[in-house]
């Protein structure tokens, strides 16, 4: 066989690669080859845990391979999102959220991460309302009450937070800035144990993201006395919003979207953004979330991008002003 005539076979060979036997080499290989880990920043058994979750179900469906969650608290999110930056496998991606992206840059001298370089935004998952509750023993019916009580007993009255620059603690110092009041802060490891101590007395009031809260509440266990949201939620539609109690615009809710490390080859994560917002807009996500009253999102990588860098300003203010520092 004339030489030329055989490369000319050697090449046709490689173009079909799989229907000749070629090893996987040769061929464009499928996303994702094996199951893929979320990674949530904070200790299990907060919002970010339900998020999570009912994220990783849905997704699991459509990419076709199983996506588990792995918690790994510590340093406000830092540590975990310093892990994921690094990872070049392909198949690590993380939970982002309004303290890792939005407030950490603010509030540690220096990061172990970019929020802006090391990360690919994805997709912005859900939106979930702070409550601002108390312990049913603290005499206080509304906000107006809480107001008042924690006005004449400066410093007395003390608050629990998943830690400092979480989502809670600026949910609260937001509201003692527009009410001008002095509420002591006491900051966990994580919403767990924070719950631990406010369901027991120890701790007098919070704010928490309502997937984490509404069962204590409606078992009577915790009294919500106000909601971050800008309307009532339909799961608690006796409660009047901040707003409403005599602060016009106030308005708090935590967020939590998808992030995968910048190195991320670009069909992976355009692939990742279209099946992301396609599982936590699925049926079963949002009524999963609807039940918590948190809601679905799904945007865009661009829309996600521009919504973290609005926030980014918004939170630079709030922890100036409040001169948020870790622990």
């Amino acid at each position: 066989m004339h030489p030329l005539t055989r490369r000319r076979l050697l090449h046709a060979a490689v173009a079909s690669g799989a229907s000749l036997g070629f090893p996987a080499a040769t061929r464009a290989q499928a996303w994702p080859s094996k199951p893929i880990r979320l990674v949530v920043p904070f200790a299990p058994g907060g919002s970010s845990e339900i998020v999570a979750r009912s994220t990783a179900v849905e997704l699991g469906k459509t990419l076709g391979q199983t996506v588990y969650v792995e918690n790994k608290p510590g340093g406000g999110g830092n540590i975990a999102m310093a892990e994921v930056a690094h990872a070049d496998d392909q198949h690590t991606l993380i939970l982002g959220h309004i303290g890792t992206l939005a407030v950490n840059p603010y509030m540690f001298d220096k990061l172990p991460y970019d929020p802006n370089k090391d990360f690919k935004p994805i997709t912005l998952l859900a939106k979930v309302p702070s409550l601002y509750v108390v312990h049913p023993d603290l005499p206080v019916r509304n906000l107006k009450e809480f107001v008042a009580l924690a006005r004449s007993k400066p410093g007395k009255l003390n608050y629990g937070s998943a830690g400092n620059g979480s989502a809670g603690h600026l949910a609260f110092e937001y509201l003692k800035a527009a009410a001008d009041i002095f509420v002591l802060h006491v900051p966990y490891r994580g919403t767990g144990p924070q719950l631990t101590d406010l369901l027991s007395g120890r701790l007098d009031a919070a704010s928490v993201g309502a997937p984490a809260i509404l069962q204590f509440i409606k078992a009577g266990k915790l009294r919500c006395i106000a909601t971050g949201s800008k309307g009532r939620l339909p799961l608690l539609p006796e409660v009047p919003t901040v707003a409403e109690q005599g602060y016009p615009g106030f308005e708090m809710t935590q967020w939590y979207g998808l992030l995968a490390p910048a190195n991320l080859a670009a069909p992976n994560a355009d692939k990742l953004a279209v099946e992301a917002a396609k599982a936590i807009q699925s049926k079963d996500a949002r009524e999963r979330l609807a039940g918590d009253a948190a809601e679905a999102v799904g945007n865009t990588p661009a829309q996600f991008a521009q919504f973290i860098a609005q926030e980014q300003v918004r939170w630079k203010a709030v922890v100036t002003r409040a001169k948020i520092k870790p622990d």
